[in-house]
């Protein structure tokens, strides 16, 4: 985790998983991560003025569930996509995408004990017209 923090690949010392989904979804696209404090959004596109929430989930053999972290601020409208990777269990990237926040709100279901909303990220939601594949543009990130 050291190393990883030194490269600037991890951000806190939490899971990975989070912070290296952001670290390629970032390097990936140019966009600016957000603070450590904000709830609703991971990463800003400068150019678009569009907001990112960035999920990873990494599968392994004990446990392939696809449900995401927990999405923050939902109703509200607090970010524009979900950005999300699937990673194998040694963390290359399985598929990736951008994730609009219409479909997440109509996917996701509330759970009040966290305060929060979950996704699974099922192979469906790749077959949403609105929903854009970026699975080789992260695979191309070279951290």
């Amino acid at each position: 985790m050291d190393e990883l923090r030194a490269r600037g690949v991890v951000r806190t010392s939490n899971n990975p998983t989070g912070d290296l989904a952001e670290t390629l979804f970032c390097k990936a696209f140019g966009w600016r991560q957000a603070g450590n404090s904000n709830r609703s959004i991971d990463a800003v596109d400068d150019k678009t003025g569009q907001t990112f929430q960035i999920k990873g989930r990494r599968l392994t053999a004990p446990n392939g569930s696809r449900q995401l972290s927990a999405i923050r601020e939902l109703d509200n409208g607090g970010f524009d996509f979900v950005a999300a990777v699937l990673f194998d269990r040694e963390y290359k990237v399985l598929r990736a995408a951008l994730v609009p926040h219409a479909i997440i709100l109509g996917g996701a279901r509330f759970v009040q004990r966290t305060n929060s909303s979950k996704f699974m990220l099922r192979d469906e939601v790749w077959s949403v017209a609105s929903v854009r594949d970026v699975t080789e543009q992260l695979k191309g990130v070279v951290i």
